[in-house]
């Protein structure tokens, strides 16, 4: 392990957030909030300091492998959530140590979990810390620190790989640098037109920023106790879009500006994405149309929840805990299956599904014809045996430890429909869940043993689980 490449860009990440704290720091100024100002200067300050003294020291080599980029992309994350609990606890909104980590770290991980049981109450300093919070996780800390900084050269793919969702993790162009800008570029032009849209449905600037980092962020912290139940119809609609739009692969929006259409249509991930949603929504019209006045008002709600869910936010137009068990059911489902790789969703991925399902046709034909030779292929392209592997490997993995922590939270006592939605909520990254976590619940009832397990599960999530599991190996930690 090359540990002062480890520091030295952990370093930087800090130094980066200390930024990041400064903006909210000014929306507590234009509220005229001196305490939570102060608060988020103060955390600035600490994160700053801590940051400069890590990377004061240039490192003796800059050797970046896969070990110490998973460890890096771990340790980093985890560091942005202490450092981010900070302004919490300084303020005292959240004085509790476990849940002010909690709560951070359901905002970077774009979970959206909340411990809080009245959101109402915290400053607008906070409130726009937490949903900021979504959209700095949601693209990811890493790619935005290589768009703006060469750190290592090549070898930054270590660091996208670790931490970007999704089975595989190519460029989109020659340079890292330059595949992270774009993939930036498209977040910060999905995030303004998103804006300038919720604008016009009615929402002010407040509100729609801190909302639109949450649905782009795909996170789901609301600034109103009711989420966004209390948005006009039309606004709901446009976040339903937005929402669905990015659950999408970014490079079939590359593809797009490519003018590659024939390509980005090609996209068979996608077009199952889309489908399951259409889909989806449907079966959940039928099954609901019955508690709503009109047609209408049940396929808004359908779309929304469907869209919510799959995309892994987690903003609600109603107490879906309160629709028949079918459509209860299909969104557990969705919890699992998750939006596209490359997006900003979690769960599984849409992509990790077709290829489970492939592998499983091409066993089956096996079966029938053993001598038949039969290549994988995914848009038209062969899978690789690294990629087939790794994907049965993440799967076997994800259900470990799905098991384990039910098992361990179940030390609580809850009922088990509660402990398992919670776990699958926070470790597909969703945030609601159902019963005692249901859209109008929340996560403060559990033991700080049971938090931590689920912060875990958070960290876990949205880092592919690897970079999470790798740096328990003792071996990871062997100096070179």
């Amino acid at each position: 392990m090359n540990f002062s490449i480890v520091r030295y860009i952990m370093g930087w990440i800090l130094e980066f957030e200390s930024a990041f704290l400064l903006l909210p720091t000014l929306v507590g100024i234009l509220y005229g909030e001196t305490n939570p100002a102060l608060a988020f200067i103060a955390s600035a300050l600490i994160t700053f300091l801590t940051g400069h003294l890590l990377r004061r020291k240039q490192p003796k080599r800059r050797d970046l492998y896969a070990r110490e980029g998973f460890a890096t992309v771990a340790l980093g994350w985890l560091a942005l959530s202490i450092f981010g609990a900070l302004p919490f606890l300084i303020t005292g909104e959240i004085p509790n140590v476990i849940d002010a980590l909690f709560e951070t770290t359901s905002g970077f991980t774009t979970t959206g979990a909340s411990i809080l049981t009245d959101v109402e109450t915290l400053s607008h300093a906070s409130l726009f810390w937490r949903s900021f919070t979504h959209w700095i996780g949601g693209m990811g800390v890493f790619v935005f620190i290589m768009a703006i900084l060469p750190l290592m050269g090549g070898s930054t793919m270590n660091l996208m790989r670790a931490e970007s969702p999704g089975p595989s993790v190519g460029k989109l162009l020659p340079r890292v640098q330059d595949t992270a800008k774009i993939l930036y570029a498209l977040y910060i032009a999905l995030t303004v037109v998103g804006t300038v849209v919720l604008l016009l449905c009615g929402l002010n600037l407040f509100e729609s920023l801190t909302t639109i980092f949450g649905t782009v962020g795909t996170g789901g912290f609301g600034i109103y106790n009711s989420s966004v139940a209390g948005f006009s119809p039309i606004a709901q609609n446009m976040i339903t879009l937005f929402m669905i739009l990015s659950g999408i692969n970014y490079t079939a929006y590359f593809l797009i500006l490519q003018k590659q259409f024939k390509e980005a249509a090609a996209n068979e991930e996608v077009r199952l994405y889309l489908l399951i949603i259409l889909g989806s929504a449907a079966i959940v019209t039928w099954d609901i149309h019955k508690m709503y006045p009109t047609i209408s008002e049940s396929l808004r709600h359908a779309f929304f929840q469907v869209g919510s869910i799959i995309t892994t936010t987690g903003f609600s137009t109603v107490d879906f805990d309160t629709w028949p068990q079918l459509s209860k059911t299909i969104l557990i489902i969705l919890m699992f299956i998750g939006a596209c790789s490359g997006s900003t969703g979690g769960g599984i991925k849409v992509s990790r599904i077709l290829i489970l399902l492939k592998s499983i046709r091409v066993e089956l034909s096996m079966m029938i014809h053993p001598r038949m030779v039969k290549k994988m292929k995914m848009d038209g392209h062969p899978l690789s045996g690294e990629t087939i592997r790794s994907t049965n490997a993440y799967i076997a993995i994800y259900f470990i430890i799905l098991f384990a922590s039910v098992l361990l939270v179940g030390i609580d006592e809850f009922d088990f429909t509660t402990n398992f939605t919670a776990v699958a909520a926070t470790l597909n990254n969703i945030g609601p869940g159902l019963e005692m976590v249901g859209p109008t619940q929340n996560f403060s009832f559990f033991s700080p043993f049971s938090k931590c397990i689920l912060i875990f599960d958070m960290l876990a999530g949205r880092l592919e689980l690897f970079p999470m599991l790798i740096i328990l190996v003792p071996s990871c930690w062997k100096k070179y």
